[in-house]
C-alpha cells in the first residue's frame, strides 16, 4: 500500500473507533486500535513526503496518548474524529 491509502485506511479506522466509543462497544474499540496500529508500522516503514511528516509525528504521540485513555467518551470520539478529518485531507500529501 501508499502512505496515501495507509493514511486513508487510518483515518476510516479513527471514524470506526469514533462511532464506536460514542456506542459504548469497547471490545470493538480495542480490536481496531489493534488493527490501526498495523497500519501506523506499515506508515511509519513506508516512504513519506517531507510535508506530512510533521502531521505523522504530532498524529503518533496523540494516538499513543489516547489508546492509553481509560475512558472512551464523547472527548475521545471527538478527538479520533478530528484526527480521522486531518489525516484524510492531509493524505495526498503523505
Amino acid at each position: 500500500m501508499t502512505s496515501e491509502q495507509l493514511s486513508l485506511n487510518i483515518a476510516v479506522n479513527l471514524g470506526r473507533l469514533a462511532r464506536w466509543a460514542m456506542e459504548g462497544k469497547k471490545n470493538r474499540i480495542v480490536q481496531f486500535i489493534a488493527d490501526t496500529e498495523y497500519y501506523i508500522d506499515q506508515l511509519e516503514r513506508s516512504p513519506r513526503k517531507p510535508a506530512f511528516e510533521k502531521t505523522f509525528q504530532i498524529f503518533k504521540s496523540k494516538f499513543i496518548a489516547l489508546k492509553a485513555a481509560v475512558r472512551f467518551d464523547d472527548q475521545w470520539a471527538e478527538e479520533m474524529l478530528t484526527w480521522a478529518n486531518i489525516l484524510t485531507h492531509r493524505a495526498k500529501l503523505a
